[in-house]
């Protein structure tokens, strides 16, 4: 293919995984970190996506770096995604808008839910809710997650956060544990564990309510701050719902890290040879076709 991708962060454990999928793919890995480029020091941004055909953006706290970063590709002229988990991070930059394709939260959190509700709503225009149910085996969050979601929490005061009436709502409202039954058979889960699929979805879908759920398991690992020692297995379930109609799809998988590079670089791919649907800001699910990307991805995040 010959195409040049920098990615920033690549020495992170995400950024690692995306410049071995750029190699297997055939691509040209050009990484950067904050070594060379800080997110406030517009210059050495421009420097380091001199030669650039797209950038992946891996280094967290996206509400550090993902405007600059943006905005240098709008300098270059070239196509723009990150693996943002953080909420506000990816409203900022749906508010921001682009005049480069630009894609936030391409990754396990955000995208994959992203574009299975939009392949589970198929010929539906509207629904009632969304449903994302995550059931992760565990997890053992990298360095950057950690530091990304403080610096979340830290936005929000502290308070959780939801997707309701169609507009984020912060509450301080305890979680609560509920039944989730998932095609594998029931897990406990967090209810409303709100993740970026509440910004993604409702970016270019007319669902009023979009609530996330977190295994229990996933949620005590998260929170026991344990170094990661092992990938954890996952399968996510989505259901949509309109009247007394329901859609489901179900994927499933291992590392959430790991899966994150191949939607990533997918997108940078899909971008990078005319197969996608706007020219700004968009969730994956709005930029491409939804179900022929999950499709495409199908040998390491199998869908049904």
């Amino acid at each position: 293919m010959g195409h040049k991708i920098a990615v920033y962060g690549a020495s992170g454990l995400t950024g690692r995984f995306v410049v071995a999928e750029l190699e297997k793919r055939g691509f040209s890995a050009l990484p950067f970190g904050r070594a060379q480029a800080t997110a406030d020091d517009p210059a050495a941004l421009d420097r380091a996506l001199e030669g650039a055909d797209a950038v992946i953006n891996a280094a967290g706290p996206f509400a550090v770096t993902a405007l600059p970063l943006i905005a240098a590709a709008e300098r270059a002229g070239i196509p723009y995604v990150d693996v943002a988990a953080e909420i506000e991070a990816n409203a900022d930059t749906v508010a921001r808008g682009a005049t480069i394709p630009v894609v936030p939260a391409m990754a396990f959190f955000g995208g994959l839910g992203d574009l299975m509700v939009t392949a589970a709503m198929g010929d539906w225009t509207t629904a009632d809710s969304a449903h994302v149910a995550y059931g992760l085996s565990g997890w053992q969050p990298s360095p950057g997650t950690l530091t990304a979601g403080q610096v979340s929490r830290d936005r929000r005061a502290g308070r959780g956060v939801r997707f309701r009436n169609g507009a984020l709502e912060y509450h301080s409202d305890s979680p609560a544990t509920v039944t989730w039954d998932f095609p594998s058979g029931p897990r406990e889960v967090v209810a409303e564990f709100t993740m970026a699929d509440v910004v993604t979805v409702p970016s270019h879908l007319a669902i009023p309510a979009v609530t996330t759920y977190m295994s229990v398991s996933a949620s005590d690992g998260l929170h026991s701050g344990a170094e990661r020692q092992e990938a954890e297995t996952f399968e996510v379930d989505v259901v949509v719902r309109n009247g007394s109609s329901e859609r489901r799809m179900t994927a499933t998988g291992r590392d959430i890290y790991a899966v994150t590079a191949p939607l990533a670089v997918e997108a940078a791919e899909r971008l990078l040879t005319g197969r996608f649907n706007v020219t700004g800001v968009a969730s994956a699910g709005a930029m491409f076709d939804a179900q022929n990307f999950l499709n495409a991805l199908s040998n390491v995040i199998p869908t049904s």
